[in-house]
């Protein structure tokens, strides 16, 4: 079974969680395994607030564990987050296939970092119709 890590903003704020469990959603039933399930919730707060036992050292160890053990990530990265970046940097650097989902009617700006990137497939999707349809050909193609 493949494994997926999906990747998406926290600590950096939440403002475009609503999205991310349907995503996750999408992602499963391409009988996938998916890393990083429970950041998907749009309920939930920065690891601080929810566990304090979950430290900065805690959530580094888990997360770069992660993509140790995936065949590839997909990132939702309409918020800004440091960590989705730190996340996809080191992705690429093992050479993991990363597939970037950006909101394009979100009044943000597509990272040019991520977007330029020849080594991420990026996508900006009007709704989940559209980003199904690239999830499922990223995962398809690894």
């Amino acid at each position: 079974m493949k494994k997926i890590y999906f990747v998406c903003a926290v600590a950096g704020g939440r403002d475009h969680a609503f999205v991310y469990q349907d995503i996750v959603d999408i992602i499963k039933a391409q009988d996938v395994e998916v890393l990083g399930e429970a950041l998907a919730n749009p309920e939930l707060e920065p690891v601080s607030v929810i566990n304090p036992s979950l430290t900065p050292r805690y959530v580094w160890k888990r997360d770069t564990g992660w993509v140790h053990q995936i065949n590839g990530l997909i990132a939702e990265v309409t918020q800004p987050s440091l960590g989705v970046g730190y996340i996809i940097a080191m992705a690429e650097s093992l050479k993991i296939p990363v597939l970037a989902l950006f909101y394009k009617k979100s009044d943000r700006g597509f990272s040019p970092m991520i977007k330029g990137n020849p080594n991420i497939k990026s996508f900006e999707y009007n709704d989940l119709a559209s980003a199904e349809h690239a999830i499922g050909t990223f995962l398809d193609n690894l």
